[in-house]
């Protein structure tokens, strides 16, 4: 009996510092747009902010790239699609995006990719999924549209809300990519292997598509404008590069090994709630009370599908999230 309370303590323990992890990991992605915004208003192209993010993290990341460069030969079609998808594709169109919609709108229709998984999953590959888990992304979904009040939305520039749509359709690309490359009984890849190699894709394919040599690198020796306040370019580089993207990706994976899938792609929906927070802090944008109960939703909809225990069934039921392959979350995935 001891035995079985210390192992359920070191579970709680364990789920305890995943929860932490997914969170930092949400705040970290959070500042994302935040940050990335008024460099874009300085004078960057979006896709210059995007080439600068993936450079700068597939830099920081280079030391596990060799470590793991056995993934080259292992798995390069899994490598190819998380960098043409999880980082050129989704930040591209998320940046491009933001530069013409609010952060918050853009964020929301990014994620709805994980109920777009589960409506694939379900209705086109016909599997099963659990109920809490779908209750809780719908729940997650509803909570967003009022945090960013999206019937808004119709008078929003339509090609930024192409463009999120594009972020949302990335995703669920990789997802399907990264699912359909796991085959059963294969040794899971390191999913810092595969975030250090991915990045690099990303970066070498952003360069041929961002032309960096037209980058006007002096916007970056200057200062940006953040709600009146002038902040040097570079330290909101920095926080781009260091704390939305490595620091963001490697806890959002350190969390999946400590959580479900499922709960850790929920947790992760926290990311609209942060941003839209930090947004009001630092750029002025008020929250009205429509947002605000949609991020006592959000909330709700995440502690429902930490509640959810995936059914012993000979069709294992697929959760929000799952596509993603066995050890990357969902988050990986995301801008």
């Amino acid at each position: 009996m001891p035995v079985h309370m210390s192992q359920g303590s070191q579970g709680e323990r364990g789920r305890g510092v995943g929860l932490g992890l997914a969170l930092v990991s949400a705040v970290a992605f959070g500042g994302s747009g935040v940050a990335a915004k008024p460099l874009i208003q300085a004078g960057l192209d979006p896709l210059h902010v995007v080439w600068l993010r993936a450079t700068g993290a597939a830099l920081v990341m280079l030391p596990l790239a060799v470590r793991h460069r056995g993934l080259v030969r292992s798995r390069p079609a899994l490598l190819a699609g998380f960098g043409l998808l999880g980082v050129a594709g989704v930040q591209a169109c998320y940046f491009a995006a933001l530069s013409r919609i609010p952060v918050g709108v853009a964020l929301l229709i990014e994620y709805l990719a994980p109920a777009l998984v589960l409506g694939w999953v379900r209705f086109v590959q016909r599997r099963p999924v659990t109920r809490a888990a779908a209750v809780g992304v719908v729940l997650a979904v509803g909570g967003l549209a009022c945090v960013v009040e999206v019937w808004s939305g119709l008078s929003f520039d339509v090609l930024g809300l192409l463009l999120a749509l594009g972020a949302a359709c990335c995703q669920v690309g990789y997802f399907v990519l990264a699912d359909q490359g796991s085959e059963a009984g294969d040794r899971a890849p390191d999913p810092l292997g595969v975030i250090a190699y991915g990045l690099l894709v990303g970066a070498a394919l952003l360069t041929v598509v961002a032309r960096p040599w037209t980058l006007d690198w002096s916007v970056l020796g200057g200062s940006a404008a953040m709600n009146g306040t002038s902040v040097p370019a570079v330290a909101l580089l920095a926080w781009v590069v260091l704390i939305a993207t490595v620091l963001a990706y490697v806890t959002g994976v350190l969390s999946v090994r400590r959580l479900s899938p499922q709960v850790a792609g929920v947790v992760a929906c926290l990311e609209a709630v942060i941003a839209t927070v930090l947004a009001w802090v630092l750029l002025g944008e008020h929250l009205s009370m429509p947002q605000l109960i949609g991020g006592a939703v959000v909330l709700l909809g995440a502690f429902t599908a930490q509640s959810s225990a995936p059914a012993k069934t000979s069709a294992e039921p697929v959760a929000a999230g799952d596509g993603t392959g066995r050890e990357l979350s969902s988050r990986s995935a995301s801008a």
